[in-house]
């Protein structure tokens, strides 16, 4: 059945245009590999694996937990040219400073965020909330953008489980406009938009993939990419870090069970692009900011991607290939038991 349908996206302030008819259309360019090699549990030529040397020279500490360092090869950095030359308007220019950092989830070199269990995660999640604490708490930085870059199909190579942190001294693009959107939101009706947003989300149902009393994952009404899911903590929080320990738990737990449903679903790595949305550190009140985590997976079938092209780069309105129901009913049917451990 052919059907097409606009769906509002309230944190981008943006339409959504659903053709889901497409996601079958005859295909004949290039596909995705999604063989899975076996991957040892150390690797010696892995530069973040504990005890190996990385492309500095500054060998890794022979950790046994979470281990985060100084990244070597930085998109901003503290020492960022300040005299950049006078640009002719209509342009500008300004500093790009800030840290970058990598934190190592475990010294296995063959484990994912989704094999951490709760308790690994939870253990992580700690160290997030350390970062954002730490590396906010500069008065030269506005943002602090934790995120993990998964597999192959995003453009990584190495396995090692993972992420980024970039401390900066503006504030990120979407996180600026979410802010901002949020702000209205609240004065306007005195609610969290992504609190209204969940409440959207329980009242329907078929969306929901996992939840616990303080915490669920969704697949989002608005969703852009075919297996897109937010991760968020029922009361509305600015940061992680405000949280309880009884919340964190909830949330560590439903952060597992999503990851597993991802990896479950084709019983392979499932690759991602994971985003924490934390408030920005610019020292203004962000009213209405509600934390959460969102996953952008860019494979709409377990060998094709999906491509942005003349809609999404040149007209600026993002088409979706599939219907959000149909993918989160997908979800919903994995199992949450990891399937190599069955």
């Amino acid at each position: 059945m052919l059907h097409w349908e606009q769906r509002w996206h309230p944190l981008r302030r943006e339409w959504v245009i659903i053709a889901a008819h497409r996601q079958n259309r005859p295909w004949s360019g290039k596909t995705q590999h999604t063989a899975v090699d076996v991957t040892p549990e150390h690797d010696p030529d892995c530069y973040l694996c504990p005890g190996n040397s990385r492309v500095s020279g500054i060998v890794n500490d022979d950790y046994d937990g979470v281990f985060v360092f100084d990244n070597d090869h930085p998109c901003v950095g503290p020492d960022a040219p300040v005299d950049l030359g006078l640009v002719s308007s209509p342009y500008g220019n300004m500093p790009a400073s800030g840290l970058a950092r990598v934190v190592c989830y475990h010294p296995r070199h063959d484990l994912s965020l989704s094999r951490l269990g709760a308790d690994g995660i939870l253990r992580l999640l700690h160290c997030w909330i350390e970062q954002y604490d730490e590396l906010g708490a500069r008065p030269e930085v506005s943002h602090v953008l934790v995120f993990e870059n998964r597999g192959e199909a995003v453009g990584v190579s190495n396995p090692h489980p993972h992420c980024q942190i970039y401390a900066t001294n503006f504030v990120f693009t979407t996180i600026e406009n979410e802010a901002r959107f949020a702000r209205a939101h609240h004065e306007s009706v005195g609610r969290s938009l992504l609190g209204d947003m969940i409440a959207a989300e329980r009242s329907d149902g078929r969306r929901i993939i996992a939840q616990r009393e303080n915490a669920l994952g969704f697949v989002p009404y608005c969703a852009r990419w075919a297996y897109e899911t937010y991760v968020a903590p029922v009361r509305p929080v600015a940061q992680l870090g405000d949280l309880s320990e009884e919340e964190l738990e909830d949330f560590a737990e439903v952060l597992e069970e999503m990851l597993i449903r991802y990896d479950n679903l084709w019983e392979m790595p499932f690759p991602y692009v994971m985003v924490l949305h934390h408030a920005p550190t610019d020292g203004r009140e962000h009213p209405g900011f509600h934390f959460h985590i969102e996953f952008h997976p860019p494979l709409r079938k377990p060998d094709l991607l999906k491509h942005l092209a003349g809609p999404e780069i040149g007209g600026g309105s993002f088409l979706s290939d599939t219907w959000p129901e149909d993918k989160a009913a997908e979800l919903q049917a994995a199992s949450p038991k990891y399937y190599m451990d069955a």
